[in-house]
């Protein structure tokens, strides 16, 4: 059996289906592993200090300290305070974006159409702006907390121009990013198309959430040593519990 396999512990599993939300905190030790079902998944991911929610995923630290706008196994994922709200440990995937954000109501009825509750029920067409708040409120968070969002399992590349391009393809069935959590982190997150996703349909994938106990933080050696940044961004994550 694999070494780190076998310092796991599986606690829970859910699935997210296509157009759905969540929220959780996910605790110090812990590791969230978020897979892509069927291939071509998105999913839309912000990231607070569940102990003080004023700090909150910060993207332009995140890439700035780690000199990339391309996030994939080795990055960590930095607050506004420079600590690590979580760290990527695993990603077969390989690219997760930091550009795109989310669609509101009315951009999703520009890009789908009309998809009403009245005529379509429960598939009726979401939005991430909506989606997100849904899950803020139940935290005391509204319209001034929803800043940035990472999308993970998709892939926005920047030409010679400076002109965003949508990579299709970039996430194939089975494919999985894994966060460990230096800190108790809140996570809130929905699963729906990218805004830049070119399918002139609303067909958002589903995504299967697996928490783990991770017996030692030896899982995050890869993340801690890509960079001197990063070392410094766990130590100042590593004071909280002092």
């Amino acid at each position: 059996m694999n070494a780190d396999l076998a310092l796991r512990s599986t606690l829970y599993e859910e699935t997210v289906p296509g157009g759905g939300h969540t929220s959780f905190v996910l605790k110090r030790g812990q590791l969230l592993r978020i897979t892509d079902i069927e291939g071509g998944a998105n999913v839309s991911l912000m990231l607070l200090n569940a102990n003080e929610k004023s700090e909150r995923l910060s993207l332009p630290d995140t890439l700035k300290g780690q000199h990339t706008a391309r996030l994939t196994a080795g990055h960590c994922l930095y607050s506004d305070m420079g600590r690590v709200l979580a760290a990527i440990t695993a990603d077969t995937c390989g690219w997760h974006d930091s550009l795109g954000g989310v669609l509101n109501a009315r951009e999703v009825e520009e890009k789908y159409g009309q998809g009403r509750y009245q005529e379509l029920r429960n598939g009726f067409h979401r939005n991430g702006h909506d989606n997100l708040l849904v899950e803020m409120g139940k935290w005391n968070l509204n319209q001034q907390d929803l800043l940035m969002t990472l999308n993970l399992f998709s892939r926005v590349s920047v030409d010679a121009e400076g002109s965003f391009q949508f990579e299709s393809g970039n996430s194939s069935a089975n494919d999985y990013i894994e966060l460990y959590a230096p800190m108790d982190t809140l996570v809130v997150l929905t699963a729906l198309q990218h805004p830049m996703d070119p399918n002139p349909q609303y067909a958002p994938k589903p995504v299967l959430l697996t928490w783990q106990q991770v017996a030692s933080d030896g899982i995050t050696v890869l993340c801690r040593t890509a960079r001197p940044e990063n070392g410094r961004g766990f130590h100042n994550t590593e004071r909280l519990y002092i």
